[in-house]
């Protein structure tokens, strides 16, 4: 069997970036659901691996030294590891008791024309009580359970485009 070459491996994760955000965007528009801050912060992370991947795919770095697939690798695997930081902080929220969840906030439109850029940033990058609610699980895993299992992966195609052998 043969592998993908490192430029097919960044489309395949390109792809799953569009198929990921598509997912999300269905559950925000089609069901109804209501992204809370941490959703929208691990959405920007997703997107980032995913606008990384696209460009090195348009950019298909070679050389021996393959230095370009390795910064694409490694820049991959850390916006992942960033979004599954995100992803644990949610889980997290969601598994304290009620009466330990942090007070819900108003919506993210609201906050961006009602509030400094400084609050609405904090706001992204810790949740609020809005982020505890579990809206829709599958197999037992919430949405934030299943981004988690996604970034996992990333990270592990990133570490690997980064330090495969061809």
């Amino acid at each position: 069997m043969t592998l993908p070459t490192p430029r097919t491996t960044f489309l395949l994760m390109f792809l799953a970036v569009i198929f990921v955000l598509g997912v999300a965007f269905y559950m925000e528009y089609i069901m109804g659901l209501e992204p809370c801050p941490l959703c929208i912060t691990q959405r920007v992370m997703f997107l980032g691996v995913g606008l990384v991947s696209l460009i090195a795919f348009l950019h298909n770095p070679s050389g021996a030294s393959q230095i370009g697939r390795r910064l694409y690798g490694l820049l991959v695997s850390l916006f992942a590891i960033g979004g599954l930081y995100f992803s644990a902080r949610q889980l997290w929220l969601q598994s304290l008791p009620e009466d330990q969840v942090p007070a819900c906030g108003p919506g993210i439109s609201y906050m961006v024309d009602a509030f400094p850029m400084a609050e609405v940033i904090k706001t992204l990058l810790t949740g609020d009580g809005n982020c505890a609610e579990v809206q829709w699980t599958m197999l037992g895993l919430s949405i934030a359970g299943w981004a988690a299992v996604g970034f996992v992966g990333l990270i592990l195609f990133g570490v690997w485009q980064a330090f495969r052998k061809h």
